[in-house]
């Protein structure tokens, strides 16, 4: 009779979800369809994607407000390489578009709730979760870098993997928390999950935060209440001053006559190379001459002169932080660009809400190779310590962890963070 019993029992619970639409252990039940203001563009599969990815779609948001965002007039912010055939051969994508990767075992992972991973800035979904030596040396943070990264760690150990890739390299956190929402919108419609997992590094910390925190333009949608965990990966949660501190040095990296071309803003807008006077407002961190490339940027300040000083040692360094002119650059400090943007504060007034709850994980290690490092305080090169595990504005915490042996760029494929990731997400 128990037995009966209890096999009745169980094929009512079946019956019960099979009509609530829940999936099974491991399954996953009917597909979705997504929303209507998104549509699928182009999709790229075997034999045309690389790195690993088994698939990688485009979408476009048809919602008005997207618009397509300030480039760097040289091409240093320009998609490149396979993103310019996953973007329909733009390299200045409009920033309703995104890519949508997919990774091996995405509909057959044995994991319950998908992961999607938010790259940071300047980046990609390839070469921050895939191939990490994808930019060649030194992208990775290290001397030598691995072929393989964070996505094929979790997905070898069951999870459901997916990376979203945004059309501007340092675009409006803003917009990009609307396409984090999007995003999630297809992975809930392909897999007929409620809820997904964020795993945002850096930058693309600020966009999953922002989406959980209906932090959002005018035009923009409210959270949906569809993510389970939050996991923000050297993230600037207290916000970063790095270019600001230390501007001289992180100038010659950028500005093209003293050699520069990194993908990066200057908190100046003039400074002398070899002797020569030059005014770039198309680097500026604030909105210059027509100019507002770097707005993700300006978005993660926040001032740490009264925890850590300011780097005395730096060519014109008060200048740089506090604004005015120097001996060689010419800005207008770190207040006026926080005031013209940052969304520090504004995330930590708006909180992450209770259901979700929120893992902070940093490095400690200040040794990332071809920059000069954050050395003011505890850091992983380029976040304070402190900022990536502020936990203001979180309601639920799950954990916190630093990683010793890593810094800010090897957060992404360290063996020690990856695990650390694998079990929070598990």
């Amino acid at each position: 009779m128990r037995y009966g019993r209890d096999r009745w029992r169980l094929l009512l619970a079946v019956l019960i979800a099979l009509v609530a639409g829940v999936p099974a252990a491991g399954g996953t039940a009917a597909a979705a369809t997504p929303p209507s203001y998104l549509t699928l563009e182009a999709g790229y599969g075997s034999g045309t994607v690389t790195n690993g990815w088994e698939r990688v779609e485009r979408y476009l948001d048809t919602t008005t407000g997207f618009r397509t965002e300030g480039f760097p007039p040289d091409g240093r912010g320009d998609q490149d390489g396979k993103r310019v055939t996953y973007f329909g051969g733009a390299t200045r994508p409009y920033s309703g578009r995104f890519l949508l990767y997919s990774a091996p075992g995405w509909d057959t992972g044995t994991q319950s709730t998908p992961v999607l991973l938010v790259h940071g800035a300047n980046d990609n979904a390839d070469r921050a979760w895939a191939n990490p030596g994808e930019a060649g040396g030194y992208g990775c943070g290290a001397l030598s870098c691995p072929s393989t990264g964070l996505m094929q760690y979790l997905a070898g150990r069951g999870h459901r993997v997916f990376a979203v890739g945004f059309a501007h390299k340092q675009g409006d956190n803003l917009m990009q928390a609307q396409i984090v929402g999007d995003a999630i919108a297809v992975i809930k419609a392909k897999l007929g999950v409620g809820k997904v997992d964020l795993v945002g590094w850096s930058k693309g910390e600020m966009s999953a935060r922002a989406y959980v925190s209906s932090l959002k333009p005018g035009w923009g949608r409210p959270y949906a209440g569809d993510v389970r965990r939050l996991i923000t990966v050297g993230g600037p949660n207290g916000g970063y001053d790095y270019p600001y501190a230390h501007g001289w040095a992180h100038d010659f990296s950028i500005w093209p006559e003293c050699g520069g071309t990194v993908n990066a803003p200057s908190p100046h807008s003039s400074m002398t190379c070899y002797g020569t006077y030059t005014a770039h407002p198309e680097f500026s961190m604030t909105p210059a001459g027509g100019y507002d490339d770097y707005p993700g940027q300006r978005q993660m300040l926040a001032r740490w002169d009264g925890v850590y000083g300011v780097d005395g040692s730096a060519q014109d360094w008060y200048t740089t932080y506090y604004g005015g002119q120097g001996f060689y650059t010419a800005g207008g400090g770190i207040q006026a660009a926080i005031d013209a943007g940052s969304l520090v504060a504004p995330l930590q007034r708006a909180g992450v809400p209770a259901s979700v709850t929120t893992y902070l994980l940093a490095g400690g290690s200040p040794d990332v190779v071809g920059i000069f490092n954050e050395n003011r305080g505890p850091s992983d090169g380029v976040v304070f310590t402190a900022s990536a595990l502020d936990t203001t504005g979180v309601a639920t915490v799950g954990g916190t962890a630093t990683v010793a042996a890593a810094n800010h760029l090897e957060l992404g494929w360290n063996s020690s963070a990856a695990a650390r990731i694998d079990t929070w997400l598990s």
